[in-house]
């Protein structure tokens, strides 16, 4: 009966230290992403202005290229505001859904990859052979969290993508409404050289 009783309290006390130590593992993940928030938001904004580029850059071609010099300035400046505008706005919405998706993102790559004394040294980030293996599972947990950060505000984002690029063009005198700037007129085929 001993025997019995001393059994059973040995498997009770590995039970509920397996559990303290899932817990354990548990906060020291939730630290974890509580100090990569920085990070996060950082990977929110820069998707924020990659998003805006190409439209900033559009803008910056035709404000060169075909908007008159006396212009340029004040085009320049209501283009400006208006990438500022988008920003400003859009910016609030990716970084909150990043923070948001984090969690779920990343704790999965977390609970695999460390265990919960590489956690309290990753926390501590000391000089070690475990800054390689975060450094080389950080672009997973980047593109993990990236592509769902993508697919919950791209139904967000994208009416204001086209709102900027509408009010870009707009404030520089372009053409709107899906006009191809600056295309070039289409040429007549070359004539074949006659026969002689």
């Amino acid at each position: 009966m001993k025997k019995f009783k001393l059994a059973l309290l040995t498997v009770a006390l590995a039970g509920s230290s397996m559990a303290a130590m899932a817990q354990d593992k548990a906060a020291l993940i939730k630290q974890f992403v509580d100090v990569q928030r920085p990070g996060i938001e950082s990977l929110a904004r820069g998707l924020v202005e990659q998003s805006s580029a190409p439209i900033a850059q559009a803008g910056s071609q035709y404000l060169q290229s075909q908007v008159p010099e006396a212009k340029r300035e004040s085009a320049a400046k209501a283009a400006d505001a208006e990438l500022k505008k988008y920003f400003d706005d859009a910016y609030p919405i990716v970084r909150d859904k990043a923070v948001q998706l984090a969690p779920g993102a990343l704790t999965p790559l977390l609970e695999q990859n460390f265990s919960e004394e590489e956690l309290k040294q990753l926390l501590a980030w000391i000089n070690s052979p475990l800054s390689k293996k975060y450094q080389d599972l950080n672009p997973k947990m980047q593109t993990a969290l990236t592509e769902k950060l993508v697919a919950e505000t791209r139904g967000t984002i994208e009416p204001k993508m086209r709102a900027l690029d509408e009010n870009v063009a707009k404030a520089l005198g372009a053409p709107t409404g899906g006009a191809q700037q600056g295309a070039a007129p289409a040429k007549a085929p070359a004539k074949a050289p006659a026969k002689k």
